[in-house]
């Protein structure tokens, strides 16, 4: 029963209907379906990465509690920096008003995780391939009017020898041998 009930608490549960956000299946997610993958390794300065990852805080910051105000942020940040949007799933905790979303892209994704009894957020931008997350930066400092941003970037995967590299895409996508199951539960 509990394993059950996490599974509609994250919106997967398949026999009852979830209060999850849809998908945004908009202009974008159709592209995306249909293009190479963005998500390819980069090289800055001599260094071959997977990805930037941004860790991003916001002090002093405003609206962390208004989820169509998160939403379109999310979104316009996605625009700036050049990334395509898949889908987005935002959720609203109460009583604090707190929410906790990804927006997830072909080069990754942004998630967000906000105090606003606090007026302090938490946000991951990681990106693949040519997308620019730094140019997120300055939406969400004005989308939010954060006193104080900081940033923290992560070059994903540095440590890894190029000779990895090369062996791991050789390789083939992984496959299963047995399809996965879902446990659902049974009507009451």
């Amino acid at each position: 029963m509990a394993y059950d009930d996490a599974l509609f608490q994250l919106g997967m549960d398949l026999t009852r209907s979830s209060t999850a956000q849809k998908e945004d299946h908009g202009d974008s997610a159709r592209v995306a379906q249909t293009e190479d993958r963005k998500d390819f390794f980069v090289e800055r300065k001599g260094v071959r990465f997977a990805g930037t990852h941004l860790i991003v805080d916001l002090f002093g910051a405003r609206r962390l509690d208004d989820l169509k105000h998160i939403e379109s942020t999310l979104k316009r940040c996605v625009e700036v920096a050049g990334a395509t949007l898949l889908h987005i799933h935002l959720h609203h905790f109460t009583p604090n008003g707190g929410v906790s979303g990804v927006a997830v892209l072909s080069e990754s994704h942004i998630s967000i995780h906000s105090w606003p009894e606090a007026s302090y957020a938490a946000l991951d931008v990681f990106m693949c391939g040519d997308a620019k997350p730094e140019l997120a930066i300055p939406v969400l400092k004005e989308a939010f009017q954060a006193r104080d941003v900081v940033v923290k970037e992560h070059l994903r995967g540095e440590e890894l020898e190029q000779i990895e590299w090369q062996t791991a895409a050789q390789r083939p996508a992984a496959t299963f041998a047995k399809p996965l199951k879902v446990r659902q539960s049974k009507a009451a």
